[in-house]
């Protein structure tokens, strides 16, 4: 016993403790493996997080004005109508949508996404302030609103560099989580959106003046000008100081497959798994985009909410969906280590996106209430002159309401001043112009709440793990332009579906648009099944490569001299 007792003593003095931080306590997840130093790990984390924050603004630029993009658009215009509505929404994932690919192919040319990405936020932020002052333009104002959507999408195309960097600066076994934040900062910045535009609807239709005819602060423009100020803060951030690019993936690839240069690492990939999940998420985004761009006008036509009403609950339903996908996320680790990340990707996923579709299929008992909009024609005013008299009624409506004031018989309209006292009225329900108001039965709020609910759970999963998969299927190879074909995917969904959905939903109802959106989704569902071997990805690990690394697990112990224990 105290032999051995001495053999311990001397193989612990011979052990050299590892050099580490301070405290000697390495970084959580640090692997000493030789491929970056624990410097160069909290370096790489670092970036990553930058690009989680980078993520969450481009897509708080998109969500923050979505619920706010109607009636904005309305005040401004009331003459553009719901079409011009989708023009609007889809113009940012237009322009993104094209400039994505070549915004990938220009990260993998320069090797770097500093460049790509400053350019990027650059361009935001003067979007951004230029759609909050839309009211100091004297015409075409939705025209002007639609050009600041496109530049809001020209920045976005950021977003597929920063996809293929997430890929190239983790481990394999670190990509699925990387690759649920990405998605979890996209989702919280979709979700946050509306909940700032919820918070400063205290400031009113009309606000206030901060910069006279320059900066205006109301429940609309407030959105945009916190936009600026989280952009130039992000855009600092890309400074060499902060952003350090460390690329691990290719080096991991290299060390495991036991290769010398990291063309050895590109296999070419499944093209029929990478373009059936491409197709995938073009699918899931197309359908989470019908919630995203109806719901202001849905709720307001259904439920007849005022546009205060709407921006508000519609606020606090998608905070609320927040939480629920930020549950969604904390989920997708544990249940993608007891089943297979395709088929929770299919069943948690894509169900539960199929049953919020069937769920949002009219089950109300009478059609909802209507309002007759043919009253509803442009002010134009020039101090003197107010256009229309209807049955001896003064109409107005350049602003969010339908002013209404009687004109006493003989006066002629040319004679009625703009500095009149009307009486404001705000028309609530489906408007008369929207036919099948009159014989669709309404949804009720309960299946729109239990939808929004289905879909909630299912988008956050589906998307993160269709991302994750598509990923791995891609290898360590640069994945810019891949990044962009699947981002471009996403943005034609986002730009077909306002136009398409919203064509759909004023023309023919909500059984045509919520009965069309089901059917696409179980169709995918179907192939997704039936192709869910291909889905299946293992690392690669060449044979003598993943022997000699279990062998290292063993420790191997020299055992001391007999005579040197003794002494």
């Amino acid at each position: 016993m105290d032999l051995w007792k001495k053999a311990k003593k001397w193989y612990d003095s011979k052990q050299t403790p590892k050099d580490s931080s301070k405290n000697n306590t390495p970084p959580s997840g640090w692997i000493d493996d030789g491929l970056e130093t624990e410097a160069e790990y909290k370096e790489r984390w670092f970036s990553i997080y930058i690009i989680y924050f980078t993520m969450f603004l481009i897509s708080l630029g998109f969500g923050i004005i979505l619920t706010g993009v109607w009636p904005y658009l309305d005040r401004l215009d009331p003459t553009a109508g719901k079409e011009f509505m989708g023009y609007v929404v889809a113009a940012n994932p237009f322009a993104q949508m094209l400039l994505s690919p070549l915004f990938g192919w220009w990260s993998n040319k320069l090797g770097s996404i500093r460049l790509p990405v400053m350019s990027s936020l650059a361009v935001f932020t003067i979007a951004s302030a230029m759609y909050s002052s839309l009211e100091v333009v004297a015409d075409h104002r939705k025209y002007w609103m639609l050009f600041t959507r496109l530049l809001v999408g020209v920045s976005s195309a950021c977003i597929a560099p920063c996809r293929s960097y997430v890929s190239a600066a983790t481990r394999f076994t670190e990509r699925t989580k990387a690759v649920s934040m990405i998605s979890l900062a996209q989702v919280l910045g979709f979700v946050i959106g509306p909940a700032i535009q919820t918070s400063v609807v205290p400031l009113g239709n009309h606000g206030f003046w901060l910069i006279k005819n320059f900066i205006k602060l109301d429940m609309y423009t407030a959105c945009g000008w916190i936009n600026v100020v989280m952009s130039i803060f992000n855009f600092c951030l890309f400074m060499p100081r902060f952003f350090k690019e460390r690329r691990i993936a290719t080096k991991e690839a290299m060390l495991k497959q036991g290769v010398s240069t990291e063309k050895d690492t590109y296999d070419a990939p499944d093209y029929l798994s990478a373009w059936t999940l491409i197709i995938a998420f073009f699918v899931l985004v197309f359908n989470f985009m019908l919630l995203e761009t109806l719901g202001t006008s849905l709720t307001m036509d259904q439920f007849a909410w005022t546009k205060s009403e709407s921006l508000k609950y519609m606020g606090i339903m998608m905070f609320i969906g927040g939480i629920i996908s930020i549950i969604c996320f904390m989920m997708i680790s544990p249940l993608t280590r007891k089943f297979p990340e395709h088929k929770v990707m299919i069943w948690c996923g894509f169900f539960f996106m199929v049953v919020g579709r069937l769920v949002h299929i009219p089950m109300g008992d009478a059609p909802p209430v209507i309002y007759d909009d043919s009253l509803r024609v442009l002010n134009q005013c020039d101090n003197t002159t107010f256009l229309p008299i209807v049955n001896e009624t003064y109409v107005d409506t350049t602003l969010d309401y339908l002013n209404v004031t009687t004109v006493p018989l003989g006066i002629l309209k040319d004679e009625i001043s703009c500095n009149n006292t009307l009486e404001t009225i705000e028309l609530l329900g489906c408007p008369s112009s929207q036919k099948w108001c009159e014989y669709t039965n309404a949804m009720t709020l309960t299946q729109f709440i239990a939808g929004y609910i289905f879909t909630c759970f299912g988008y956050p999963i589906g998307v993160t793990l269709i991302q994750t998969i598509f990923s791995k299927i891609l290898g360590p190879r640069p994945q810019g332009v891949w990044m962009g074909l699947l981002t471009g995917a996403g943005c034609l969904s986002r730009v077909m579906g306002p136009v398409f959905v919203t064509y759909i939903y004023t023309e023919f109802g909500t059984y045509w648009t919520f009965g069309f959106t089901a059917v696409m989704m179980i169709v995918s569902m179907i192939w997704l099944v039936f192709f869910t071997d291909k889905l299946e990805v293992k690392e690669k690990v060449k044979e003598d490569v993943e022997e000699a690394t279990e062998l290292n697990n063993f420790v191997t112990v020299s055992l001391p001299n007999v005579n040197e224990i003794a002494n």
